[in-house]
């Protein structure tokens, strides 16, 4: 039977913007009537997929979302350089025969459409959609790119079909990669994460702010050089995410190992790692102050409903655990339990430890 981690977080963010809107103001949405601030999944999935953490613990096997390779294919065979040197803004010098610019960009064009269709303008490389390339798919393109340039010729159908052969880089596997054009190539998610939402309703604030000129020394002008005004938000935040780890193991084409160390390395990033949307004006950075993680090959469900009425309490996050943990009951008395095995870390009371949690996820 398939198997699935859950892992129910409760962070708590002090006045930010993490996550705006074409406005500019904190992501919002209305939930048992009320409105809560929300950081959406996209928002959380990229600052994880781009964290340190994550970057370092799957260091060459992370993949490039882009809508750009084709400029950079481009680019790698006019000046003769690898793609790799390329994507990387290394200066190493040129390693190849540089290839004239018409036929750089034919066959770019020719190698980018197999990731997407190219925007509808004359000479374009650029893809319409952002695609994603695994590292094994970007280092298929640069050998072809050397096989190209050796025989003077353009890349055949053949070699074209094959790039997208073996794409087993561990953030399409966690989070999917969709070919609108090619269903047959598509990787279905092996990672589901909600929208964040506040366990509390809230109220959008405004900040009314200014800024002096050092050199003004009042001689004409007492007032300010600029007066600005942008919106925020603080609140207690439950996320909710669902990993199949049979799933993460047919993308990663069998490789528990990988796919532990995925586990491991994501469970990790959802503890420590938050958007970084307007941290130089907030420092709203945060752990997690509670995880619960569970196991077990039964149905998954969001204990997202715990929260469908907004706390309205002195101490919030004890409130949350509470109602977190008695929903978890609630839920296992009427439907039998939901999971195999659990483990929680709660910093509120002291109680678990995250490498106890990197350990049971990862098993």
């Amino acid at each position: 039977m398939t198997e699935f981690i859950q892992l129910h977080i409760l962070a708590s963010y002090p006045p930010s913007n993490l996550n705006r809107d074409d406005l500019g103001r904190p992501k919002t949405a209305i939930m048992g009537g009320t409105q809560r601030l929300r950081i959406s999944s996209q928002s959380l999935k990229r600052a994880w997929r781009q964290s340190e953490l994550l970057q370092s613990a799957l260091a060459g096997h992370i993949g490039i979302r882009t809508k750009e390779m084709g400029n950079k294919v481009a680019e790698a065979l006019t000046s003769g350089r690898t793609l790799a040197d390329v994507l990387n803004d290394s200066s190493a010098p040129p390693k190849r025969t540089p290839v004239p610019e018409k036929k750089a960009i034919e066959w770019a064009r020719l190698i980018t459409e197999q990731f997407g269709k190219l925007v509808k303008k004359e000479d374009s490389v650029k893809t319409e959609q952002i695609a994603h390339y695994s590292p094994t798919e970007i280092e298929g393109i640069d050998t072809l790119l050397e096989e190209c340039i050796s025989k003077g010729a353009s890349p055949h159908k053949e070699q074209l079909s094959l790039l997208r052969k073996d794409h087993a880089a561990v953030d399409i596997a966690m989070f999917g990669r969709m070919f609108a054009n090619t269903p047959s190539f598509n990787t279905e998610a092996a990672v589901q994460v909600s929208h964040a939402i506040t366990v509390h309703d809230v109220v959008v604030e405004d900040d009314y702010f200014t800024a002096v000129d050092d050199l003004n020394r009042l001689e004409t002008d007492a007032g300010s050089a600029h007066i600005g005004q942008f919106e925020f938000g603080s609140g207690l935040y439950y996320i909710y995410v669902c990993i199949n780890r049979d799933l993460l193991l047919e993308n990663l084409n069998g490789d528990a190992q990988m796919a532990s160390k995925a586990i491991e390395a994501l469970t990790e990033a959802c503890a420590k790692v938050a958007p970084i949307g307007k941290q130089a004006s907030f420092a709203s950075r945060a752990y997690a102050s509670y995880i619960l993680a569970e196991k077990g090959p039964y149905q998954p469900r969001s204990l997202a409903v715990a929260f469908l009425k907004p706390l309205k309490t002195d101490d919030m996050l004890t409130s949350a655990i509470s109602a977190l943990e008695e929903t978890q009951k609630k839920i296992d008395k009427v439907y039998g339990s939901c999971y195999q095995d659990s483990r929680l870390l709660n910093a509120n009371t002291g109680e678990g430890t995250l490498s106890d949690i990197l350990q049971f996820v990862s098993s």
